[in-house]
């Protein structure tokens, strides 16, 4: 392993189910150490299958995935060592209680961090001698992020493990989450379609759409190479024009990356908030998936 390779790393990935379009089709992706990442983009973008081609759960059908230089799939021990996976929906055994999960994964993993994993839980009131079965949504992804942080891994996966929390829940859960990162001995991506979320604790932003890597960006950049028009149709549709869409208020709106150096030049532009960058690409993505 390399102290200097990425944390994450995919080399012109692709993967493909049966004859129909690819799940992912060549991606390029670096995800340097340090910091939390967000990926987003429409159901069916690929994020999942990106995310378990690292953790070594989909076999790539072209291309490489690298987890801190190693690839999964020929030292999955090694690979394995290195990150911590948390999904959608936490992988708990309901019968058994808080205390008997730490104490599982203290047996499985070596160097297991149980004291860590208690604080964080007893820091949130997650009560140890409860039956995960009984446990809320909240408490339920809690546990399953102290687990993961227990391993004391220096990559974490988190796949959309936001989606079925409420507002509060969510913001406990990023908050543990950024006090993880803001070490910097941990590299973390986060699947989320919640862009208060993504803003609130990430600081790069990656869009998948259509199985492509349609946008990399640090959320500075982000914000500063994009603009929005409002109330007319693009000038110059393949210039720096992403998209066409509709904002907040049902406003026609129109969005344009300036980094792309040609073609429009709309006037009058103001500043793209986060949200109108995630839906301007979230909207490029569905009309290529739409696509024959």
């Amino acid at each position: 392993m390399s102290d200097s390779a990425p944390a994450l790393e995919a080399s012109g990935l692709g993967k493909r189910y049966g004859r129909g379009r690819p799940a992912l089709d060549g991606v390029d992706l670096a995800v340097r150490r340090g910091g939390l990442t967000a990926l987003v983009g429409p159901n069916g973008a690929g994020k999942s299958t990106l995310m378990k081609a690292w953790v070594g759960l989909e076999r790539p059908s072209a291309g490489k995935v690298h987890v801190c230089g190693i690839d999964p799939w020929r030292d999955r021990p090694g690979a394995v060592r290195r990150l911590a996976y948390v999904p959608q929906s936490p992988a708990l055994y309901r019968g058994l209680t808080v205390a008997e999960h730490l104490a599982y994964a203290e047996a499985l993993r070596p160097g297991f961090d149980r004291r860590l994993a208690e604080r964080r839980l007893d820091d949130l009131g997650v009560p140890l001698g409860q039956r995960a079965g009984t446990l809320s949504g909240g408490q339920m992804a809690q546990t399953g992020l102290a687990l993961a942080l227990g391993t004391r891994a220096p990559v974490l996966v988190l796949d959309e493990p936001l989606a079925s929390l409420d507002p509060l829940a969510r913001r406990d859960f990023l908050h543990v989450l950024g006090e993880a990162v803001a070490t910097g001995d941990v590299t973390g991506i986060l699947s989320s379609h919640v862009v208060s979320d993504i803003e609130q604790a990430c600081d790069r932003l990656v869009v998948l759409g259509a199985g492509r890597l349609v946008l990399d960006a640090s959320l500075a950049d982000a914000l500063r190479d994009h603009v929005v028009t409002e109330g007319r149709p693009p000038s110059a549709p393949g210039g720096g024009h992403v998209a066409s869409f509709s904002g907040a208020r049902r406003e026609a709106l129109d969005l344009w990356r300036l980094s792309a150096g040609k073609g429009a030049d709309p006037a009058d532009p103001r500043a793209a908030t986060l949200e109108e960058v995630v839906m301007g690409y979230l909207a490029a993505s569905r009309r290529e998936q739409a696509a024959p």
